[in-house]
């Protein structure tokens, strides 16, 4: 059974999905693919089925990864199946807590930037109504997180 990580954020086209596939990549490049499996969705249903937004793709282009997948909303279900649930900013993470009826998958959700080793954020910004500046930065943020991540996620394998 492969180790299953979810990333999460509003619309689930800018930072989850760019969080899914830069993690994917360095996956891949450690040769893990058949233990750590990725998904992405967003809390809200603004943009269900829709591509990762095209100024995050060329952001993400310039680190040499191709974003892919559409959007999808998170279901209560989601505790269930994934063993790490990775919130990209605090309300995020409040909106996922507060699916959590009963409390019981508390410990599954997490803030993205606490696997950060270079940047000192603690939430990955919404780049989403700035200028191309912020998808770099989210991009390079995403980069460092998903290095510690993967390492976080070894130690469990």
């Amino acid at each position: 059974m492969a180790y299953q990580l979810l990333f999460v954020c509003l619309g689930n086209i800018c930072r989850s999905p760019s969080a899914e596939n830069i993690m994917n990549h360095q996956i891949e490049k450690a040769g893990l693919s058949d233990r750590i499996h990725c998904d992405s969705a967003g809390t809200s249903s603004y943009h269900i089925g829709s591509s990762p937004d095209r100024r995050m793709a060329a952001a993400a282009k310039k680190q040499g990864i191709e974003l892919k997948g559409s959007a999808r909303q998170f279901e209560v279900d989601d505790f269930e199946e994934f063993d790490l649930i990775l919130a990209m900013d605090r309300e995020n993470y409040r909106n996922l807590i507060a699916l959590d009826r009963t409390g019981q998958y508390e410990d599954k959700v997490r803030m993205m930037c606490e696997f950060c080793t270079r940047h000192d954020l603690k939430e990955v910004p919404d780049p989403y109504y700035g200028g191309p500046a912020g998808f770099d930065r989210v991009i390079d943020l995403l980069v460092d997180a998903c290095e510690g991540l993967l390492e976080h996620t070894q130690k469990q394998l």
